[in-house]
């Protein structure tokens, strides 16, 4: 896509943070599907440590836990796992960046030995808004991922004279690893318009974001990264490129993806129609988020489908522990502190290795090892 074709069509979706003029240019859809048929069919998780909360802890220096990691990203390998899905931030970035790289590369040279390449998150809408380095405070009982920190957050958002410090993160990240091809790709903002709403004070995040979002693809592309650029819609009813009704946000992420990715933690059917309003686009699709058993959105459901549209699939949640996504998202309203839920909400396995649930990780082996596009005749 030309440059004053994509100017013309940002403007009309009311984005006004133009695009840096020396920008590289969004791959064609020919180099996003060379770049798909080069990898295997994806299969992970999101991923996070059992011993960290949030990703500033996963990351900083003093609860940087690489043994829980090598540990953790074998289990995954032993059920045919290829990528995991990791959480950068900016703070990590101005307060050691120097260190921060260190621990990144240490990541990378852990997951390739278990043949894992990673896609790295930037930034992130979700959860409080206002994250802060140095030790995080312990889990609140009961209360699924009471932890997490958006990045920048609001505060940063805010106060547009900590942007050239962002621009700095993004191009220092993907600047040292640009060409490694440990990486699967740069997904650039998780879920840019949600609104966190658990937390009060946001009033007009959504437009912050959005300005910002656009500089952030402009200053990755600068980066010349040779892995993709993505940023996953995840709510609206239909992401369809004709009929569909797309929010600004929702234009602005589709049209600037390399390779399209979303989410969504609904029924198989759900998901299917999502995936079926995607195809047009003609573009390799990533499921960046899935898996919510007591939504309706399981490995059982959800897995076979991605397999058989040839989608990757990324669910939510790896290994029980600090992050406590075990349970489900109304324990923000009433903790389980009394009693377990009947069911896991998210995660794979418990804190010891033993899966959850064995028919599932027996599932993902099985869909990990045929052949792309096809689904096995169950046993």
């Amino acid at each position: 896509m030309n440059r004053r074709l994509l100017t013309a069509l940002l403007t009309v979706a009311t984005i006004t943070i133009a695009l840096p003029a020396d920008a590289r240019a969004r791959w064609s859809e020919a180099q996003a599907k060379a770049w798909y048929r080069a990898q295997p069919w994806l299969v992970g998780a999101n991923y996070t440590p059992a011993s960290a909360i949030n990703q500033l802890e996963m990351w900083q220096a003093e609860t940087w836990d690489p043994q829980a990691i090598e540990r953790e990203l074998g289990w995954a390998q032993g059920i045919g796992m290829n990528t995991m899905r990791v959480f950068l931030h900016d703070q990590l970035w101005q307060q050691d960046p120097a260190g921060f790289r260190r621990r990144i590369d240490q990541f990378l040279t852990i997951a390739a030995r278990h043949r894992i390449k990673p896609l790295f998150v930037l930034f992130d809408s979700c959860w409080d808004p206002d994250p802060k380095l140095g030790p995080q405070h312990p889990p609140i009982p009961g209360v699924h991922n009471s932890g997490w920190v958006q990045g920048p957050g609001l505060p940063g958002l805010r106060d547009k004279r900590r942007y050239p410090a962002y621009k700095a993160y993004v191009q220092g990240v993907i600047g040292a690893f640009r060409d490694d091809p440990r990486i699967l790709g740069w997904d650039v903002w998780n879920e840019p318009d949600n609104g966190a709403d658990q937390y009060r004070g946001q009033d007009g995040k959504e437009p912050l974001v959005r300005a910002l979002l656009a500089q952030v693809f402009g200053w990755a592309r600068d980066a010349e990264p040779s892995q993709p650029l993505t940023s996953g819609v995840w709510q609206h009813d239909d992401w369809s490129p004709t009929g569909g009704k797309l929010t600004a946000m929702e234009t602005l992420q589709l049209r600037q993806s390399d390779v399209i990715s979303f989410h969504d933690y609904s029924w198989p059917e759900t998901f299917e129609a999502r995936v079926k309003q995607l195809l047009p686009y003609d573009r390799p699709i990533l499921c960046t988020e899935y898996m919510a058993r007591g939504n309706g959105s399981t490995f059982d459901g959800s897995l076979p489908i991605g397999k058989r549209y040839d989608v990757a699939m990324i669910n939510w949640g790896f290994v029980d522990g600090k992050t406590q996504t075990r349970l489900p998202w109304d324990s923000w309203k009433k903790p389980y502190v009394l009693e377990e839920p009947v069911i896991w909400f998210h995660e794979v396995f418990r804190g010891d290795g033993t899966p959850y649930r064995r028919a599932e990780t027996d599932l993902i082996r099985t869909l990990s090892t045929a052949p792309r596009g096809v689904v096995p005749a169950r046993q």
